[in-house]
């Protein structure tokens, strides 16, 4: 019989958020992630060193026998929520977590090691809108070498190597100066997307594409949901704060009876969200109802972060609709994460089939 869940973070998992928090603080400040979408160079590398290197979060999810930290996917939980409050441009997601489950389920220790120590940077070459359990797209195995097309691929440009699924089931390591990564136009500039072009590329086998994809695709909805917390957090957060401050009529916006109205609908729709996540990263730390966690909480995280980036970018009025102010890096990263590894309504698809409810 499976065991009530404990969703409350516990005090190494505050002791984490606080100190994950004042670093973003101290070298993730809105304004520089604006100037970085609008350069040539989206990911932070020197933010990913100090989080995946000197913080050693790179390897959460990598047992301390394999060189990781040996902790569980809610101490990752917790890292995302604040990466996704900062909208940080890091690969976090798409290496620590992505990558890294693929290549656990692979057993792959020495290309672990290295994605554990935050010195290498991998990427799933899975496109970014793929659910868990959807058709593999795989590339040509010929003569050794990898050929074709992969579109949609979240991080390749900062990767040192991509993990591409082929025709011949398995699961190929190649390193990113063997293929060509061509920018797409991404409405999530700090989570650019690419095409992945591979003409004869060496590839190493390190496992079963199908197993390592599924499993990865699993963990990276499951987490993606407290990624979608920290946004929606964040922009409930700003709202109050901007709303107790201005003022209309002498008085207060936040004092408003309808907009307080719509304040406390956003609030209660962000604790249900944090549930539904914290609950997705329990049972992917225990193993315990994973898929259907995991199917309720990307059907309920998608449109809280959205609706409340819209709430925010409303509430801010003039100010929220400037390319200075940081909401709209925050919508579009919630709209990007909305289709992200499954949409809701894939989702709910998917939840319906595992609790055997069928439609009318």
């Amino acid at each position: 019989m499976s065991t009530q869940p404990d969703l409350l973070y516990s005090e190494e998992e505050e002791a984490l958020r606080a100190a994950v928090r004042d670093l973003l603080t101290d070298h993730c400040a809105p304004a520089d992630v604006i100037v970085r979408t609008e350069s040539d160079a989206p990911h932070d590398l020197a933010l990913w060193k100090s989080l995946a290197v000197d913080m050693g979060l790179a390897g959460l999810l990598v047992p301390e026998a394999q060189g990781g930290q040996g902790a569980t996917h809610r101490e990752a939980a917790v890292v995302l929520e604040e990466l996704g409050r900062a909208v940080a441009p890091v690969p976090y997601l798409t290496s620590a977590i992505v990558a890294t489950e693929a290549l656990l389920a692979c057993g792959d220790e020495e290309l672990l090691g290295r994605l554990a120590s935050g010195r290498t940077i991998g990427a799933l070459a899975v496109g970014l809108h793929a659910a868990p359990g959807a058709a593999l797209r795989t590339v040509r195995l010929e003569n050794g070498t990898l050929h074709g097309e992969l579109t949609g691929i979240a991080d390749a440009a900062a990767a040192d190597v991509l993990l591409v699924p082929a025709d011949d089931g398995g699961l190929h390591a190649v390193a990113a100066d063997a293929v060509t990564v061509t920018p797409q136009v991404s409405l999530d500039l700090t989570r650019p997307l690419a095409t992945v072009t591979l003409d004869g590329a060496p590839g190493r086998r390190v496992g079963d594409a199908e197993p390592a994809v599924r499993r990865a695709l699993r963990a990276a909805a499951g987490l993606l949901a407290s990624e979608q917390l920290g946004l929606a957090d964040w922009a409930l957060t700003e709202t109050v704060r901007y709303l107790k401050e201005r003022k209309q009529f002498n008085r207060p916006v936040g004092g408003f009876q309808a907009l307080k109205h719509r304040l406390a609908q956003l609030w209660l729709e962000v604790v249900n969200l944090r549930a539904a996540a914290r609950a997705a990263a329990d049972a992917l730390a225990s193993g315990e109802d994973t898929d259907v966690t995991v199917a309720v909480a990307q059907a309920y995280a998608a449109p809280v972060a959205v609706h409340a980036a819209e709430e925010a970018l409303q509430l801010h009025a003039g100010i929220g609709m400037t390319w200075e102010h940081p909401i709209h890096l925050c919508l579009k990263r919630a709209k990007a994460d909305s289709i992200a590894y499954g949409t809701a309504g894939a989702h709910r698809e998917a939840l319906a089939g595992l609790v055997d409810l069928q439609a009318p």
